[in-house]
């Protein structure tokens, strides 16, 4: 028989089961802050990893270009004058002349395919207008103007910039729709297929589209010359500093003294492009000579001395 009775202090009776016993003494937070199971790793960790991996990897691209050009450098054909594949590609053409819209934009049964342009009326896209003045003379094109209500005012050469179409036929006898909506926006847009397409942003990259339904093919040589060409005339000509305006149009002079036009012997979208952004930024009177002999030759063309006049 005891002494003396104690209560028990766990508050049950009998001996305290084996899985409630403590495991140490203290409980001290993890000061290096890893990762249990039960924890989520920190998300602005997870970015900072995500984001080495992704230098990392256009580090190892870069490389891989720069390797790539090295070879290119050490082969006896890397300075060789491109100025004869494009005449080459040019004795061979593969442009179709009958170019079926069909075939590049797809049979839409029972509708008209409609081309919609939204642009900026104190940045008018003149290279847009010249190409649409050449699309109508291959195609019935059923040309429309329009006003957002995001614009206050709109000068009434622009609103006439198509002309005014006199023989008015029923929808379905023209080929495309062309239809330009003057707007507040900051580049211009296009969309082909209103349900389906993302808009096309930029002068230059609607412009490749709107000469891309002439249906001319031309190799990748030639095709990578118009394209430096295109974005040169937009990010550097029209949008650059003075003395990237001077390089390229020295880049220019010099293309031009071997060819007649900027790529090749025949009017392509770079000349457009090149031609609208000169008169936009006023470069025009100071081009050198053989710019000046390349600017006339685009001014005897109709679609070209048209835009003159939006510009007066």
């Amino acid at each position: 028989m005891p002494m003396y009775k104690v209560k028990p202090l766990h508050g049950a009776a009998g001996p305290l089961p084996a899985e409630q016993l403590p495991t140490c003494m203290y409980r001290v937070p993890c000061l290096h802050r890893c990762a249990t199971p039960q924890e989520e790793v920190d998300p602005s960790l997870q970015a900072l990893e995500s984001r080495q991996e992704e230098i990392l990897k256009r580090l190892y691209e870069l490389k891989s270009a720069v390797d790539g050009l090295s070879k290119m450098i050490q082969t006896p054909d890397a300075d060789f004058d491109v100025t004869h594949v494009i005449q080459n590609d040019e004795s061979s053409p593969s442009t179709t002349n009958g170019a079926d819209l069909d075939l590049m934009l797809g049979k839409d049964y029972g509708a008209l395919k409609d081309i919609v342009i939204n642009a900026n009326p104190s940045v008018p896209p003149l290279s847009l207008l010249v190409l649409h003045s050449l699309l109508c003379e291959r195609y019935k094109i059923l040309s429309a103007v329009h006003t957002h209500s995001s614009v206050k005012s709109v000068p009434e050469k622009l609103l006439k910039c198509f002309g005014e179409q006199m023989k008015k036929q029923p929808r379905h006898e023209y080929q495309l729709g062309f239809t330009l909506i003057w707007k507040d926006v900051a580049k211009p847009q296009m969309k082909f297929s209103i349900q389906t397409m993302c808009p096309i942003e930029g002068e230059g990259n609607i412009a490749r589209f709107l000469f891309s339904l002439f249906g001319q093919k031309y190799n990748a040589i030639t095709s990578t010359l118009i394209d430096s060409w295109v974005d040169t005339a937009i990010f550097q000509l029209k949008e650059g500093s003075s003395k990237e305006k001077g390089a390229v149009l020295r880049s220019m002079n010099a293309a031009l003294g071997k060819t007649s036009w900027l790529v090749g012997n025949e009017l392509t979208v770079a000349d457009i492009v090149a031609w609208c952004a000169l008169q936009q930024t006023g470069s025009a009177n100071a081009a050198p000579s053989n710019v000046q002999k390349w600017m006339k030759s685009c001014e005897n063309l109709a679609p070209f001395s048209s835009v003159i006049k939006l510009l007066k």
